[in-house]
C-alpha cells in the first residue's frame, strides 16, 4: 500500500428522513451496533493520521459514537461537494492522501480501500468504481478510449447514452490531500440537484492537466449503501452472512446457518454447535464444547465449555453458566449462576438465583424472587434436589445436599442434608366423583329434554 499519510473524511450527515427516523442515518444498528463504527473500525486498520466525521447539525448521538475523531457540522445539506468542503478546515496543512468514503456504506473492506489507494499511485484523483447489471441510480463512470476517466455523470444529468454505462460511482474517492481544497472551491451546482456534488473533481482535475484513475471491485454489496429500512434489512442481511463465515471458519458448527442471528461483539470458541433459530443478542460469550438447540435466545450471558442449551431455552442478563450445565426445553434464566454439572431439563424458571455444583431443578419448579417492588435472591447451595412443581419463595437458602420434596412452597430456608416437604393434608372422599357425575348427567338429561 501506498507510504503516504494518510486522512480519512466520512460523509455522515444524512438524517435518515427516508428512513421516517428521528435518528441520523448512520446511527442506525447493524448487528447491534451504528453503521458509522463498522465503518470506523475499517478505517482504523488503515492507520491514518487523522478520520473526520461529516455530521449534520443536532446530533449529539452520532458526535458520541465517533469519539474520539473529529466532527465538522454541515448546517446546509447541500451535496457531496459541501460535505467534504465542511472538512477541509479539519485538513489544513494536510498533504497526503485523502480518503473520502459515504458513512451509509459501511461494509466496505480494509483491502478495498487499500486498492483505492493504491490506485491514486501519484495521480491527483482514483475513484472506486463496480461493474452493475442494473446501475439505475447511480453515476456512471464515463471513461475515454485510453480507459482514462473522463468525468462521472449523475443518474439524473446523464445523457441516454452515458445510462447505458455499467461502470458506476460508488461514491469512495483518493484525492491528493495538497490540492483538494482547491478544487472544492470549483465545484458549482450547475445540475439538476442544485447541489455541489465531489462527482465534478475527475473533470476539473482533468481541465488542470490532472490524471484520474479508476480501481474495480468484484463484490458490490461491500458498497450498497442505506437509504431507506428495506437497505437496512439487506446490510443486515449481508453482515450476519460475514459475521456467521467468520465463526465457521473458526471451528464453530452451525446446521442452518441462515437462521442463526449473531450480535455484533458474539464470542463462540471452536468446537461449539448451534442448531437452527437461535438468537444473540449483546454480551455472549460460549466456550468451547457448548451446544446450542434450536429456537433458544441468549443475551449477557457466559456458558463455560460442555454445557447443552434448548431447544426453545431462553437465558438473558448476567448470567454465568458452568460446565457440563444442562438446560433444557422451555427453561428461563436470569440474572443467575449456575454451577458446574447441574440440570434443569425442561419448564423451570431461575431468576436472581446462585445454584451451586450438581443441583437438580425438577419440571415446572421455579424461584418466586420478585414480591411487587423488589427482587430477592435464592442461594441453592451443591448437590441439591428441587423436586418438580417446587416454588421456591425468595429471599431463601436450600443448603448443601437437601431434598425439597415435588409441590411444595419453599418460604423458609432449608438446612443442609434436610428433606423439606411443604404441601397441605390431601382429603379424601371416597364416591365422590361417582355422585358428582350422578348428578352433572341428570341435569344434562332434564336440559335436553
Amino acid at each position: 500500500m501506498s507510504t503516504k499519510p494518510l486522512a480519512i473524511v466520512i460523509l455522515a450527515a444524512g438524517a435518515g428522513t427516508r428512513m421516517k427516523s428521528d435518528r441520523p442515518k448512520v446511527m442506525h444498528e447493524l448487528a447491534g451496533r451504528p453503521m458509522v463504527n463498522w465503518l470506523l473500525d475499517a478505517c482504523k486498520n488503515l492507520q491514518p493520521e487523522k478520520i473526520v466525521v461529516v455530521t449534520g447539525p443536532d446530533m449529539p448521538e452520532l458526535e458520541a459514537a465517533i469519539k474520539p475523531h473529529v466532527s465538522a457540522v454541515q448546517k446546509t445539506r447541500d451535496g457531496t461537494g459541501g460535505a467534504v468542503k465542511c472538512a477541509a478546515p479539519a485538513l489544513k496543512g494536510f498533504t497526503g492522501d485523502v480518503l473520502i468514503l459515504l458513512g451509509d456504506c459501511p461494509l466496505i473492506t480494509k483491502s478495498t480501500m487499500a486498492a483505492l489507494i493504491n490506485a491514486k499511485g501519484d495521480n491527483a484523483l482514483s475513484v472506486l468504481g463496480c461493474v452493475m447489471d442494473n446501475p439505475y441510480g447511480y453515476g456512471r463512470l464515463i471513461l475515454n478510449n485510453a480507459g482514462e476517466l473522463e468525468d462521472i455523470a449523475e443518474e439524473k444529468d446523464a445523457s441516454g447514452e452515458q445510462k447505458q454505462v455499467q461502470l458506476v460511482n460508488t461514491g469512495a474517492f483518493c484525492a491528493d490531500g495538497e490540492k483538494l481544497e482547491s478544487w472544492l472551491g470549483k465545484i458549482d451546482n450547475d445540475n439538476a440537484q442544485k447541489e455541489f456534488y465531489i462527482t465534478q473533481l475527475p473533470s476539473i482535475i482533468k481541465s488542470e492537466g490532472g490524471q484520474t484513475s479508476v480501481a474495480v471491485i468484484a463484490d458490490p454489496t461491500e458498497i450498497h449503501g442505506c437509504n431507506t429500512r428495506t437497505d437496512l434489512a439487506a446490510l443486515e442481511k449481508t453482515l450476519q452472512g460475514l459475521l456467521r463465515r467468520a465463526h465457521m471458519n473458526e471451528g464453530v458448527s452451525m446446521q442452518d446457518p441462515d437462521t442463526v442471528y449473531l450480535w455484533h461483539d458474539t464470542k463462540i470458541a471452536a468446537g461449539c454447535t448451534l442448531e437452527p433459530n437461535i438468537y444473540f443478542g449483546p454480551e455472549v460469550t460460549l466456550e468451547a464444547g457448548v451446544h446450542i438447540r434450536a429456537f433458544s435466545h441468549l443475551e449477557g450471558t457466559h456458558i463455560k465449555s460442555g454445557t447443552s442449551v434448548g431447544p426453545f431455552a431462553r437465558i438473558v442478563g448476567e448470567v454465568n453458566v458452568g460446565k457440563d450445565v444442562k438446560i433444557g426445553t422451555f427453561v428461563e434464566i436470569k440474572r443467575s449462576t449456575i454451577g458446574d454439572r447441574s440440570k434443569m431439563a425442561h419448564l423451570a424458571y431461575i431468576g436472581d438465583c446462585t445454584m451451586g455444583e450438581d443441583v437438580n431443578v425438577g419440571c415446572g419448579a421455579i424461584t418466586v424472587n420478585y414480591d411487587g417492588f423488589e427482587k430477592h435472591q435464592t442461594i441453592i447451595g451443591k448437590n441439591v434436589m428441587v423436586g418438580s412443581n417446587v416454588n421456591l419463595v425468595a429471599p431463601v437458602h436450600i443448603d448443601d445436599g437437601a431434598f425439597v420434596a415435588a409441590g411444595s412452597t419453599i418460604t423458609e430456608d432449608v438446612p443442609a442434608d434436610s428433606l423439606s416437604i411443604a404441601r397441605d393434608t390431601a382429603e379424601i372422599r371416597k364416591g365422590w366423583a361417582a355422585k358428582y357425575r350422578k348428578i352433572k348427567e341428570a341435569a344434562k338429561r332434564k336440559k335436553a329434554s
